[in-house]
């Protein structure tokens, strides 16, 4: 099975300058984009951009994703700007409402999350096509401010905006006013179904179809010519999030008494020590269920199901192992 369109996955399981050979070689091999997260407190997604961005050609490069609540509209625009003027039609702006506990236990209360959203999306865009904005929200206030392009280019911006959306509000919501959605990760295939109707749903009240919403998702794919050892690698990951990330385990349909159990044993941040104690309580089952996981072949046969169920482009995280084998195993030149 040859894809069309495949993306690469970055977060921080790998030296940052490793991170610049894999991006160049998945354009090489024709990749279409390369997503940097900002999830845990571990790396910021701006940074790798610039340094992805500056060193490719054609590969697109987002951000999977940021979130819309610790850098206030104009910096959050102004950066955008410049990722743009760095690699002109090339920059990806993906954007989430972020999570609890992380949220809060930095002081971020993430009220109405859904209007929040919808007002950084509305400024934003205002911004990016060069607009003078005034505008009086509940989250956001601004006077008369647009982008102070004296020396550069003036004509609006073409950044695209995707939603890394998993509750059905959200997902509704950005069918409505968003460019795309960035699907999650450490689900079954079969969820995608409802976030399709969703989609939908939200497109209608804009007037649109639900081709007319990109769909990329995240992947967690592990791939090594041994199968046990993939398996194994996507374990530590699993063990990791399902006790971190609650809406994640609410979505990927995991039992609340494995998630307690989970929890029980890692601290925040977790160790690798705590991970390997806990990691019994992932199965192979539910590793096989929600990631790629497994040889070469294994892993298209897995994120083919993905695509059967509505999503356009794999966005696939290389958790540890060989990543230029997982690159090679999805190239479209392969």
């Amino acid at each position: 099975m040859t894809m069309e369109q495949v993306a690469l996955y970055l977060q921080d399981a790998h030296d940052l300058r490793d991170g610049l050979d894999y991006v160049r070689y998945a354009e090489e091999r024709g990749f279409d984009a390369v997503w940097q997260a900002e999830s845990r407190l571990v790396r910021d997604a701006i940074v790798p951009m610039a340094a992805y961005a500056a060193v490719t050609e054609r590969i697109k490069v987002g951000s999977g994703v940021i979130n819309n609540w610790t850098r206030n509209i104009g910096l959050l625009a102004a950066t955008f700007l410049t990722l743009d003027d760095l690699a002109p039609n090339r920059i990806l702006c993906g954007i989430g409402a972020w999570w609890d506990p992380l949220a809060k236990n930095v002081g971020i209360e993430r009220r109405r999350p859904l209007l929040a959203m919808r007002e950084t999306v509305e400024v934003f865009r205002r911004l990016m096509a060069m607009e003078r904005v005034t505008f009086h929200g509940e989250f956001h206030h601004v006077d008369e401010i647009e982008l102070d392009v004296v020396h550069g280019r003036r004509e609006p911006r073409h950044v695209p905006i995707y939603i890394g959306a998993t509750g059905p509000k959200m997902m509704e919501l950005t069918g409505e006013i968003a460019d795309g959605v960035v699907l999650n990760y450490c689900v079954p295939p079969e969820y995608n179904d409802q976030a399709m109707e969703r989609l939908e749903a939200g497109a209608k009240k804009a007037g649109k179809r639900l081709e007319d919403i990109d769909r990329p998702q995240l992947v967690v794919c592990s791939v090594d010519h041994d199968r046990e050892v993939a398996l194994d690698t996507s374990r530590e990951l699993l063990t990791q999030y399902l006790a971190q990330q609650p809406h994640i385990a609410k979505a990927s349909g995991v039992s609340q008494d494995v998630v307690g159990e989970i929890q029980s044993i890692l601290g925040w941040p977790a160790t690798h020590e705590q991970i390997q104690r806990a990691k019994h309580f992932v199965s192979d089952d539910l590793i096989t269920r929600i990631t790629a996981s497994g040889t070469p072949e294994e892993a298209r046969e897995k994120v083919g199901e993905y695509l059967d169920h509505g999503a356009t482009c794999p966005i696939l995280y290389p958790v540890g192992g060989d990543v230029k084998l997982l690159i090679d195993t999805f190239s479209p030149m392969a």
